[in-house]
């Protein structure tokens, strides 16, 4: 395993710039996650670090050698597509050695490296059948046995389980978090959803329009976003954005919030927020997690963040362990999480609880948190 070092990284395709000085530093045995919608960048990066794309400026280094005009097979890296690229006509255990059969290595090297490899994906009652007598999730384990096989510095995942069913997307959720665990070796991984950035990586790289938006942990991105687009992508469901006037009582900012219900209501803002106190007479976002938003919490009692509001809800969503219910708060949409036994129906009203401290704002017009 080695370091990955993107540095200032940027892509042209004729006029129209991809990629927009992206810099990341990826630390040895680390997994980090490329996510972003659709024509952010994220596969285009990957495509660079592989060396099927060539950079148009910047610096990719491996380890402690700059990679930028080496070609792809020698880069010590080792990819798993999306739609697994397996050879049809080879067996599963051709498909694993290949790879190892063309750089010369000794038959009994080989012979080793694909029992190792079977045995640590559970393909080994698998390797004498052709691709296309396997399940997809098989042939994504053959996909990545045949990685592994090669022992590369780097791993790049490119949305390797976008072709499955749910079900089995949650179960090679589980086996790539267990493999990283097991070869602790440096992975790249892209996808463009927000679940799967969340639960595999030890840091995500949120990217939209070739430029990464935040890199940090997940949790980190979860509860300290950037922008709106971070915390609107990260989460599900999402975020919920409130515009709303910011006043003061006693000196102190407060948001005002109308439900239809209660008008006007003043709630005050936790006081870590100071330089919500510049926007005092003008408009601000206010973000905060369906969760953060429920009927009750355990601390309420103790914590001077939560504050009571009467809404009237609109619509319900049972999920199972869950209800979100959907109520208008200063005429917008809002998402809330609360106990199925604690929902009301829709148009009748409810008093629900906002725990502020978890609170974030925006700023209107860049769009950017206020810290």
């Amino acid at each position: 395993m080695a370091s990955l070092t993107i540095k200032d990284a940027c892509k042209s395709f004729g006029s129209t710039d991809v990629l927009k000085g992206v810099s990341i530093d990826v630390k040895s045995g680390e997994f980090l996650v490329l996510v972003g919608p659709s024509g952010c960048g994220k596969s285009t990066l990957l495509n660079l670090i592989a060396g099927l794309e060539t950079i148009t400026s910047g610096e990719i280094a491996i380890g402690d050698r700059v990679v930028n005009k080496v070609s792809p097979k020698d880069r010590d890296i080792a990819m798993v597509f999306q739609s697994y690229a397996l050879y049809p006509n080879m067996t599963v255990y051709k498909n694993i050695s290949f790879g190892l059969e063309t750089r010369g290595v000794p038959k009994q090297e080989i012979e080793a490296a694909v029992e190792r490899v079977a045995g640590l994906l559970q393909i080994t009652e698998l390797l004498d059948r052709k691709p296309s007598q396997l399940s997809g999730g098989q042939r994504q384990r053959v996909a990545m046995g045949r990685a592994i096989a090669r022992n590369p510095a780097v791993f790049l995942f490119d949305e390797p389980l976008s072709n499955l069913d749910a079900k089995l997307r949650v179960e090679m959720r589980t086996e790539i978090k267990l493999l990283h665990q097991r070869i602790n070796t440096t992975i790249v991984y892209v996808t463009h959803d927000q679940i799967e950035a969340m639960t595999l990586a030890d840091r995500i790289a949120i990217m939209k329009d070739g430029i990464v938006q935040q890199l940090d942990s997940p949790q980190q991105v979860y509860d300290n976003p950037a922008n709106i687009f971070v915390a609107g992508f990260i989460g599900s469901p999402s975020m919920n954005f409130i515009r709303c006037k910011v006043g003061a009582s006693d000196n102190s900012p407060v948001i005002e919030l109308n439900t239809g219900v209660e008008s006007g209501r003043q709630i005050p803002v936790s006081t870590s927020v100071s330089d919500l106190k510049a926007y005092i007479g003008k408009e601000v976002i206010l973000g905060i997690r369906p969760e953060k938003i429920a009927h009750g919490f355990p601390d309420q009692e103790i914590n001077p963040g939560i504050h009571e509001l009467k809404c009237r809800v609109q619509v319900l969503e049972p999920t199972g362990p869950d209800t979100l219910v959907f109520v208008l708060i200063n005429d917008k949409e809002v998402t809330c999480r609360v106990q199925p036994a604690d929902a009301k129906n829709p148009g009748e009203d409810m008093t629900l609880m906002l725990d502020m401290s978890k609170a974030i704002f925006f700023d209107p017009d860049t769009e950017n948190r206020i810290s």
